[in-house]
């Protein structure tokens, strides 16, 4: 199993910090960004192989690449996406469909976490489970979350964000563990979605798996602090949390 982080995004509501960077690289703590963070997670917890998909403002990933692996001990395999600054990350993922069959845990590249996800996730493994979805079932939900419905012994049922908040069974933070027996139906349903849509998410691609009738489980994360940087309030959080992990 390998790390897979999303950092090709451009993050256009981080400006100025994102004119020359990709969101993934902006800094949470002194000089630490959401890429060193995620980085130092999958080290703790042993993985030594990680896979970045790049594209808005790649240079800089691609610059740092060397300082990276030595600073955490990892080996990055840097995955361009030609189309990040047109389409969505639906296809940001199907850029790394060839990794998917070694097994990964995937994580947002906007998203700060403590390592206790990660953890979360490994314990879940087993009884036949090929992709689990980190749940926050404690967070008080608006309209922009993504936001998971689960039914008892079935999984996933819907997954969205144009979900009424009540409706829901909590978050998904952005963190999946995706074991290699399901790497070839996510790829296709990933495929499937974008072509519907090219600015479909990734978690659109999970909705279409669920409608293949495929299972996606749930692990919720507990009391966990964490928060997703899209603008500039969540980049004022994600430094307060940064430091604590």
């Amino acid at each position: 199993m390998i790390g897979l982080v999303l950092a090709a995004g451009a993050g256009r509501r981080l400006r100025p910090y994102t004119d020359t960077l990709p969101k993934a690289l902006v800094p949470v703590d002194g000089e630490k960004t959401v890429l060193d963070l995620t980085l130092a997670n999958f080290a703790e917890i042993g993985l030594t192989e990680v896979a970045v998909v790049v594209g808005y403002r790649k240079k800089a990933v691609y610059d740092r690449k060397a300082e990276l692996e030595a600073k955490y001990g990892v080996t990055l395999t840097l995955i361009d996406n030609d189309k990040a600054e047109e389409w969505n990350n639906a296809y940001s993922l199907w850029c790394a469909r060839e990794v998917l069959g070694r097994g990964v845990i995937l994580a947002n590249g906007d998203t700060v976490h403590p390592v206790s996800v990660e953890k979360t996730l490994l314990a879940a493994r087993g009884d036949g489970r090929k992709i689990i979805l980190a749940l926050d079932t404690v967070k008080h939900l608006a309209d922009e979350e993504m936001k998971v419905i689960t039914e008892d012994g079935k999984g996933v049922r819907r997954i969205t964000k144009l979900m009424e908040p009540a409706t829901a069974t909590g978050e998904y933070i952005g963190v999946t563990l995706i074991e290699p027996e399901a790497a070839e139906e996510l790829a296709d349903a990933l495929k499937t979605t974008f072509e519907r849509d090219p600015d479909l998410y990734y978690e659109d691609g999970y909705q279409e798996l669920v409608n293949r009738g495929f299972t996606i489980d749930v692990a919720p994360i507990g009391e966990v602090t964490w928060v997703e940087i899209d603008n500039h309030d969540d980049l004022a959080k994600g430094r307060e949390i940064a430091c604590q992990y």
